[in-house]
C-alpha cells in the first residue's frame, strides 16, 4: 500500500504471509495490525489499518474485496478511488488528556533525593488545572514530565491515554504548547519567525504559515502589520509574553503547558494578561496546566487547584473548595491573601 507521501505497505494481501509482513516491525510501530486469513488456512495475510474512510469509500472497499483477494499488488487510495480523512482523530479512550499514575522523579534516579513523590493526578480535556506551591515544591518538574523533558523514575505519565515513554519525544513536544516566564523568544528571529517556529519545522507551506501568524497575533491582541517584522527587544514584557502564548498555539496543540508565564511582569500588566488569558482559555477550549506560586492567580484562573508541598500532592480541589480545606499548607497560602492592613481582597 502506498500513500501520497511514500510507501507504507508493499503487498496489502498476499498468499505468502512473509511477503505481506516482511516489514512487520515497522507496521506495528505505525499502528498496523497484521493477521492471517482464516479462510485460506493461514496461507494468506492482510493488514488492518487505522484509517477513517467516508461512506462511499467504505462501499468501494467492500466491492473490491468481494471480487477476491488481491495478490502482490502495490496501490494507493487514489488509485482505488478511496477517500481518507487524514485529519480525523481516533476515538479517545477516555475524557482524560493527562494522567499521572504513582509518579516519582529523583535526581539521577537516586531514591533518597526525590523531587516529586508518588503523585497520582488526572486532567480532563478542556480543563485548566493550576499547579500551586512554594519554590522547590516540584511544580515545574511535574510540568516537564508531561512533555517528556523529564522521564519518571517511578510510575507513568499518560498523554491522550498513552504513556509518554511510548511517544517519540520530539513529536510529543511539538504537539504540546509550552509557555515559559519571559516568553523565551529567539532574539535573532522576528516576531513572525518566532511564532512560525513549529509550523516551519512541520513543513507547512508559506501561505498557511503567514495566515496562521497573522491570525494568532490578532488573537493575542497585537496588530500583525505593526509587530510581525519586529524583534523581541523592540517589545515590552507584556507584548513578549503575548507572543510567547501565540507561539505555543501556532500548531493548534490540544494541550498547553504554562510555567509561571506572568511571573516577571509588573502587577498592572500581569492583571491585564490574566483577564485576557481567562477569555482565551474559554474561547479555545484547550487542556491547560498552569504553574504558579501566587494563590490569587490560582484562584482566578484554575478550574481546579493542585497544591504541591515538598514534592507531594497535598490538596486537589476547585477554587471554592480549596479555600475551605483544612490542611496546614492550604492555611499558609490562604493566610497570604490577607494584606498588611488586615483587608482581604
Amino acid at each position: 500500500m502506498s500513500f501520497w507521501n511514500g510507501p507504507v505497505v508493499n503487498g496489502f494481501f498476499s498468499h505468502n504471509p512473509k511477503q505481506g509482513i516482511g516489514l512487520c516491525a515497522s507496521f506495528y510501530k505505525a499502528g498496523v495490525k497484521v493477521v492471517s486469513d482464516t479462510d485460506s488456512g493461514g496461507g494468506g495475510s492482510h493488514g488492518v489499518f487505522p484509517l477513517v474512510l467516508d461512506a462511499a469509500s467504505s462501499r468501494r472497499m467492500r466491492q473490491i474485496s468481494a471480487h477476491g483477494r488481491l495478490s502482490k499488488v502495490r496501490w494507493s487510495p487514489c488509485g482505488m478511488m478511496l477517500s481518507i480523512e487524514m485529519n480525523a482523530k481516533l476515538a479517545a479512550p477516555s475524557d482524560l488528556a493527562i494522567e499521572f499514575r504513582g509518579v516519582s522523579y529523583c535526581i539521577n534516579d537516586i531514591p533518597g533525593r526525590p523531587i516529586v513523590s508518588d503523585v497520582s493526578l488526572s486532567v480532563s480535556r478542556g480543563e485548566t488545572l493550576v499547579l500551586l506551591g512554594r519554590s522547590g515544591s516540584g511544580k515545574t518538574t511535574l510540568l516537564r514530565l508531561i512533555n517528556r523533558m523529564l522521564t519518571p523514575s517511578q510510575g507513568q505519565v499518560l498523554v491522550e491515554g498513552r504513556p509518554t515513554t511510548e511517544y517519540d519525544p520530539i513529536r510529543l513536544r511539538r504537539g504540546i504548547g509550552y509557555v515559559i516566564q519571559d516568553a523565551g523568544l529567539f532574539p535573532h528571529f522576528t516576531i513572525a519567525q518566532n511564532i512560525a517556529l513549529v509550523p516551519t519545522l512541520e513543513k507547512w507551506d508559506s501561505a498557511r504559515i503567514a495566515a496562521r501568524v497573522d491570525e494568532l497575533l490578532r488573537v493575542v491582541g497585537l496588530d500583525p502589520a505593526e509587530f510581525s517584522a519586529r524583534r523581541p527587544r523592540e517589545l515590552s514584557g507584556g507584548q513578549r509574553q503575548r507572543v510567547g502564548v501565540a507561539r505555543a498555539l501556532a500548531a493548534d496543540p490540544p494541550i498547553l503547558l504554562m510555567d509561571e508565564p506572568f511571573g516577571a511582569l509588573d502587577p498592572v500588566t500581569r492583571a491585564e494578561l490574566q483577564l485576557e488569558f481567562m477569555a482565551l482559555a474559554r474561547r479555545l477550549n484547550k487542556t491547560i496546566v498552569f504553574v504558579t506560586h501566587d494563590i490569587r492567580e490560582a484562584l482566578l484562573l484554575g478550574q481546579r487547584i493542585a497544591l504541591l508541598h515538598a514534592g507531594r500532592l497535598v490538596a486537589l480541589a476547585s477554587p471554592q473548595e480549596f479555600l475551605r480545606l483544612d490542611h496546614p499548607e492550604v492555611h499558609a497560602f490562604t493566610a497570604s491573601l490577607t494584606v498588611s492592613d488586615g483587608v482581604t481582597p
